[in-house]
């Protein structure tokens, strides 16, 4: 029997509509050059085979019943574990057209996968993106994905943070899912602290930097100018990061947000802490956009995502880069790995 030092990760479908059934399958097909670790699909077996053939994919299914068998199954066919309820199974494939239906196999797909990673039965997740609104239709009560984690990890929403991280970049929007009238009155200094904190550890334990180093942005521009655009630096942000490096923490700023991304800045840290959802996100997708990963922090599990939507308008035409997903696996394996020597 074939052994691996951590569990299979778990892919969770997203959107059976969107392109994340036919990444999935491409996945597995790039899954020796890559040098991918052991993953397995989380229901959608007809689905993964209609987006492979889609895709110009010959796919072979490997049924299994359980995570474990997912290790030995890898190297001749994508293993796909079903799903407890049947009701699914009859969910089809309709590129670009995304339905209630679809959306019930998303949402199942996500909770069985983040059930086996609770479980210890999977090393991690990765999960496929979804259409939120849909899901909303089906009992989804959640700003995101990493919102739902959180919820069934027992933690508070607030302590699972997101984080962006690609080749050149990672960032970490404190705020997220908000209108962006709403972001001033939203940062107060345990928000920044808080999410520092977790950065700087999962910096620590999943991805092996001993020493984090954390930039954190203002929020308005040049940085406030010593309140003349703004007094949220002065009040909020810098006694933040005073609090922060009292603790030890290597952190510095309030950074004006239009020079913290240059070519010349980046190599200062290893995460940039970003005031709203755009100021991370826009830098990370112009530097990284096809190797760009959704990675929650705080979690007791590892889980990744890519960092792009179910993108309906290119679904089953051949078109979607492969790259995030690649990169998102990838990130997963590492970070649980790092878990595992951790524990030795």
């Amino acid at each position: 029997m074939i052994t691996a030092p951590v569990p299979p990760l778990a892919l969770s479908l997203g959107d059976p509509a969107g392109i994340g059934p036919e990444l999935i399958a491409a996945a597995w097909t790039a899954r020796v050059a890559w040098k991918l670790p052991a993953f397995f699909a989380v229901g959608g077996a007809e689905i993964l085979a209609a987006a492979a053939a889609r895709r110009g994919i010959d796919l072979p299914i490997a049924r299994i019943s359980d995570p474990a068998q997912a290790a030995q199954a890898f190297p001749s066919g994508l293993p796909v574990i079903d799903l407890p309820d049947s009701e699914f199974a009859g969910a089809g494939y309709t590129p670009g057209e995304p339905c209630r239906q679809g959306a019930a196999l998303a949402l199942a797909s996500l909770t069985h996968a983040a059930d086996l990673a609770l479980a210890g039965k999977a090393g991690g997740m990765v999960t496929g993106p979804i259409a939120k609104s849909l899901l909303a239709e089906v009992g989804f009560d959640f700003p995101g994905q990493t919102e739902f984690l959180a919820h069934a990890c027992g933690l508070p929403m607030q302590d699972a943070v997101m984080m962006l991280a690609g080749p050149q970049l990672r960032t970490v929007p404190l705020t997220v899912h908000c209108a962006l009238s709403a972001v001033p009155g939203l940062l107060t200094i345990e928000l920044i602290c808080r999410r520092a904190r977790i950065t700087a550890a999962a910096l620590q334990r999943d991805f092996g930097i001993a020493h984090p180093r954390l930039a954190i942005a203002g929020l308005n521009p040049h940085a406030g100018e010593d309140g003349k655009f703004g007094d949220e630096e002065q009040r909020i942000i810098a006694p933040a990061i005073a609090a922060l490096r009292a603790e030890g923490l290597d952190v510095t700023g309030p950074h004006p947000a239009d020079a913290l991304f240059t070519a010349r800045a980046r190599p200062s840290y290893d995460a940039a802490l970003c005031m709203y959802h755009d100021q991370a996100l826009i830098p990370l997708k112009t530097l990284d956009f096809d190797a760009g990963v959704n990675v929650t922090l705080g979690l007791p599990i590892i889980r990744t995502s890519p960092d792009h939507g179910t993108a309906f308008g290119i679904a089953g035409k051949n078109a979607a880069d492969l790259g995030a997903t690649i990169a998102a696996i990838r990130m997963a394996g590492d970070c649980a790995m790092r878990r595992v020597e951790l524990m030795k």
